[in-house]
């Protein structure tokens, strides 16, 4: 036999076996399919599609493209050096934006709400006793988290628009005598800014821990940490520092951190132990050491969100949301409506307007989005149905958003008669 006939049959014969595998591998992949129950969802099997929306709401904020472009680099190893690299200079940003020098600073990984589920947790043992200054949604929820831990809460109440004195602090004080003061510097439900002057030193004279929610502030309106004794203190990254949810800055002073150790349980989670995530920080001069899987790209964004911030500078930022804020609430009377909360205490970043009588708000709103391509949203909690909330934060914050919104909602009014109650 010819040699390339000797080699083909030899091809052959070798190839059959391979061939037969490949058969019977399809037959089981058909066996396989075959049994399947849940077909692939359709939905998947189309592009993603988003819409563009400028999002002037309570947040999340949009994200510019310097921050979309950081979130979207490849992925590195949550224990690599370059991460740890990262982390560092985020704890830094946090340090500035914040104000303090406190070695306990980090990012959680989760939203602001999980912050403030941290904070609290890692505080409070059962039979704590709290106070809770609630005037809208967030005190609520920081008195259901508390509950939860088995904390002795004792809410003190203000209205939705209104704001807590040190004479309403210090009368809680002397009466529940706490051990922590929970209390918003932004409360995005109703739009009010909390005076924080003297409140720190006040808290500490009574033996009691000032925790603050500065999620909704936070580079929109001044605060000191160290300066104002804030003992923890935390934010979300949607906001002004314009970066996509899921991380969380936090800080806690050395009283914090002192109750902290002083501890006779463990915390309730491990995930939010600030042990553990002291350490893999580097917060407590130890090697560090695995603890979760961070999510990578969002300390991606929250780094370039800080980093932002921090050629802005802060005074520049505050008096950017200033200003913008008081177009915006001038804008808001030239059109006839009224502002919820007195100027004293308006917050910069979220400014809330009372409903118009005889106006659906969910009229409004979604007139807005439909034909305007904006969010704004309605009230939350205890403000729901009394006003609608317009966001101006970070790289939203601009005098043309403000035209351009104030454009819209004239719109609605005049279009928008077929919603009268």
């Amino acid at each position: 036999m010819h040699c390339a006939a000797v080699l083909g049959a030899a091809q052959a014969a070798s190839a059959a076996p391979l061939l037969q595998a490949r058969l019977l591998g399809m037959a089981k992949r058909a066996m396989a399919a075959s049994l399947l129950r849940v077909p692939p969802p359709q939905g998947l099997l189309r592009p993603l599609a988003v819409p563009e929306r400028l999002l002037l709401g309570p947040g999340p904020s949009n994200v510019p493209p310097r921050i979309l472009a950081a979130g979207g680099r490849q992925l590195l190893g949550h224990m690599h050096p370059e991460v740890l690299q990262v982390m560092d200079e985020i704890k830094a940003g946090i340090q500035y934006a914040f104000q303090t020098q406190n070695r306990l600073t980090l990012a959680i990984s989760g939203t602001g709400h999980c912050a403030m589920e941290a904070a609290l947790l890692n505080l409070l043992e059962h039979g704590d006793t709290t106070m809770v200054a609630v005037n809208g949604i967030w005190g609520q929820r920081a008195a259901d988290i508390a509950r939860r831990l088995g904390a002795d809460v004792h809410e003190l109440l203000k209205p939705p628009g209104e704001y807590f004195t040190l004479r309403d602090i210090e009368e809680g004080l002397v009466r529940h005598k706490p051990l922590v003061l929970f209390i918003t510097h932004g409360e995005s439900s109703t739009g009010v800014l909390q005076p924080l002057e003297g409140l720190g030193e006040l808290c500490h004279r009574h033996g009691c821990l000032l925790l603050v929610d500065a999620v909704a502030s936070l580079g929109g309106a001044p605060i000191f940490m160290d300066q104002q004794e804030i003992d923890v203190l935390y934010s979300g990254s949607q906001k002004v520092l314009n970066a996509p949810p899921g991380s969380a800055p936090i800080s806690f002073s050395e009283r914090a951190r002192e109750k902290m150790l002083r501890r006779k349980m463990q915390p309730p989670s491990f995930y939010l132990d600030m042990g553990w995530l002291a350490n893999y920080w580097g917060c407590d001069g130890e090697a560090r050491r695995y603890h979760h899987t961070a999510p990578i790209n969002s300390f991606f964004s929250l780094r370039e969100g800080l980093a932002v911030l921090a050629e802005l500078g802060l005074e520049s930022s505050w008096e950017r949301h200033r200003a913008n804020c008081a177009q915006l609430c001038q804008g808001l009377r030239d059109l006839g409506l009224e502002l919820f909360v007195k100027e004293e205490a308006r917050l910069p970043t979220i400014t809330t307007v009372s409903v118009p009588e005889g106006y659906d708000w969910k009229e409004i709103t979604a007139f807005l989005m439909d034909n305007h391509a904006i969010e704004i949203a309605g009230g939350l909690g205890p403000s729901v149905g009394k006003v609608l909330r317009i966001g101006l934060m970070g790289c939203n914050s601009t005098s043309s958003n403000v035209d351009r919104v104030l454009c819209a909602l004239q719109d609605a009014l005049r279009r928008c008669h077929r919603s009268r109650l």
